[in-house]
């Protein structure tokens, strides 16, 4: 079995456990679920610190963007008014989940902008529905806010492909290049004596 199909069949999992638990007014264990599949998916690729890095931007980008849906009110979780505005953490450990897809099984969404683009106005949209479907997410008018889901994500998606090439093609964040910048460092300081004397 290939990584990228392990990598989905994790995903599922984690989102059919994350989505149920949260259904059932669990939200502590519907983190903890994703928080297992993320540990198993950074110890399995080949740069955990990029990918960790990249995981961590995504939680801001669904951060920002549940909670501006909450605060529309075309949306409600069951336990919204917990965090003052905020959207739940379980929600935000879903993007958390979804960006462990991008540079993996779902990697085909990086072909071009377009592909992304269509990717999320289709899929943002039915993944909700499928929750709200578990009852994890109520809608205030089903039509409308599917429709604002899938212009949001058709946007969101392209982003979140922008952020995880940016973060993979930095040479920053190579696991040798702290060492390679130690060693240049050094290089320019024995450069630099021997200049002087």
């Amino acid at each position: 079995m290939t990584w990228k199909v392990i990598n989905l069949i994790l995903f599922k999992a984690g989102w059919v456990a994350c989505v149920a638990l949260a259904a059932r007014d669990l939200p502590a264990l519907a983190t903890l679920a994703v928080g297992v599949v993320v540990l198993i998916h950074l110890f399995a690729v080949a740069v955990p610190v990029k990918e960790a890095v990249f995981l961590l931007a995504a939680a801001a980008i669904g951060l920002v963007w549940e909670s501006l849906l909450l605060s529309t009110g075309l949306i409600q979780y069951l336990e919204s008014s917990q965090y003052g505005g905020w959207a739940p953490h379980w929600i935000v450990a879903m993007w958390v989940l979804f960006a462990t897809t991008i540079n993996h099984g779902l990697s085909w969404v990086k072909r071009n902008w377009m592909v992304s683009a269509v990717a999320g106005l289709a899929g943002g949209p039915m993944a909700f529905y499928a929750g709200s479907g578990l009852g994890a997410i109520t809608f205030s008018d089903p039509v409308v806010a599917l429709s604002v889901i899938g212009l949001g994500w058709g946007v969101l998606l392209p982003l979140v492909v922008l952020v995880a090439d940016t973060i993979t093609d930095s040479a920053i964040l190579e696991p040798d290049a702290e060492a390679a910048a130690a060693g240049n460092r050094s290089a320019d300081l024995q450069e630099g004596r021997s200049q002087n004397a």
